[in-house]
C-alpha cells in the first residue's frame, strides 16, 4: 500500500537532511565532551497518522532491535507519536549517521516519520566497547547476527568495531558495504567495496557487487571492467561466472550494444543461467 503520511517523495527530499542532522548532533555532543565510540542509548520519536502503523513499527523495533518502546499517544494536532529508547551503541560520526538513516528508513516502511532523537551523557563517566578483550572475528559475528535480525545500523557498528581491531578485515568491509547500500548510502558502500578489493584484488563477490553498484550509478563501463576481472580470475566457478556474464550483458545493453549483450547472455546460458532465456528471446532472435 502506498504511503499516505510519509511519502517516498518526502523521504527522498529529506534524506540528506537526516545525514546533516546526525552530523550536527554528533558535533554538538563532541563539543560537550563525548569521546568517539562512547556507548550511549538514544531516545527517539516517530510520528504518523495512524496508531496501527506505529504499533507495527513498535513491534519491529522491539523484536529486531531490542529497543524499549512506549504505547503510541495522540498529540494535540491529531497525529500519533511513538517514543522509545535504544540499546546502547558505540557512537561515532558515521555510526550515528547510519543509525539515523536506519530509523529514517524503518519509519518510512511503516508510513511514519522519524522525528527526533537525543542522548544525555556524562563526559566524566563514559564506557566503550571492549576492544582489547574482543577479537575481530567476535565483533564480525555480532554484526552478522544483527544483520540477520534486520538491525542494519547495529551490524554496521559491529563491523566498524571489527575494522578498528583489524583494519584489513575484507569480510567486514564487504558486509558493511552491503548494509550501507541497503540504507541508500551508495557512495559510502562504494568506498568500502574499493577498500576490500584493494586489500583482496581477487575478491569475486566484492567485484560483482561493486560492478552492480556501478551499473546502478550509470558507470556501465566500470561495471564491465569489474565483471571482466571476475571472469579472468574465476574460470571454473560456474555460478559466479553466470552472474558475471549475465551482469556484463545487462551493462552492454544499457550502453546500447546489443551484439555484445547477446554474446554474454549466451555465455551465461551455456553455464546454466536459465534466467536469461527471456532476454535472449526478446533481444537476440537472430
Amino acid at each position: 500500500m502506498e504511503n499516505t503520511y510519509f511519502t517516498w517523495a518526502a523521504f527522498s527530499k529529506n534524506y540528506n537532511d537526516e545525514i546533516n542532522s546526525a552530523d550536527s548532533v554528533y558535533f554538538s555532543m563532541g563539543s560537550n565532551g563525548l569521546t568517539p565510540y562512547s556507548m550511549l542509548a538514544f531516545d527517539f520519536h516517530f510520528l504518523s497518522d495512524s496508531k496501527a502503523k506505529l504499533n507495527n513499527l513498535a513491534l519491529l523495533l522491539k523484536n529486531s532491535y531490542g529497543y524499549k518502546v512506549l504505547e503510541p499517544v495522540k498529540t494535540e494536532n491529531g497525529v500519533w507519536d511513538l517514543s522509545g529508547k535504544t540499546s546502547p551503541f558505540p557512537v561515532t560520526a558515521d555510526n550515528l549517521v547510519y543509525w539515523t538513516l536506519d530509523m529514517y528508513k524503518r519509519g518510512y516502511e511503516f508510513d511514519a516519520k522519524f522525528e527526533g532523537f537525543g542522548a544525555p551523557f556524562d563526559k566524566n563517566n563514559q564506557f566503550f566497547p571492549p576492544f582489547e578483550a574482543t577479537t575481530a572475528d567476535e565483533f564480525f559475528n555480532k554484526g552478522f547476527d544483527y544483520y540477520n535480525q534486520g538491525n542494519l545500523s547495529a551490524a554496521i557498528a559491529q563491523w566498524t568495531n571489527t575494522l578498528k581491531v583489524n583494519s584489513k578485515d575484507v569480510d567486514a568491509l564487504y558486509s558493511r558495504a552491503i548494509a550501507k547500500n541497503e540504507l541508500y548510502a551508495s557512495n559510502a558502500a562504494m568506498i568500502d567495496y574499493d577498500k576490500a578489493i584493494e586489500i583482496a584484488p581477487n575478491f569475486s563477490s566484492a567485484l560483482l557487487n561493486r560492478g552492480a553498484l556501478k551499473d546502478d550509478n550509470g558507470d556501465h563501463l566500470g561495471a564491465i571492467a569489474d565483471y571482466g576481472t571476475v571472469i579472468e580470475i574465476i574460470p571454473k566457478d560456474e555460478i559466479t561466472l553466470q552472474r558475471a556474464y549475465a551482469n556484463m550483458a545487462n551493462s552492454f545493453k544499457a550502453l546500447g550494444d546489443l551484439e555484445a549483450a547477446c554474446q554474454n547472455w549466451k555465455k551465461a546460458k551455456e553455464l546454466g543461467a536459465d534466467y536469461v532465456n527471456a532476454l535472449l528471446a526478446e533481444y537476440c532472435k537472430s
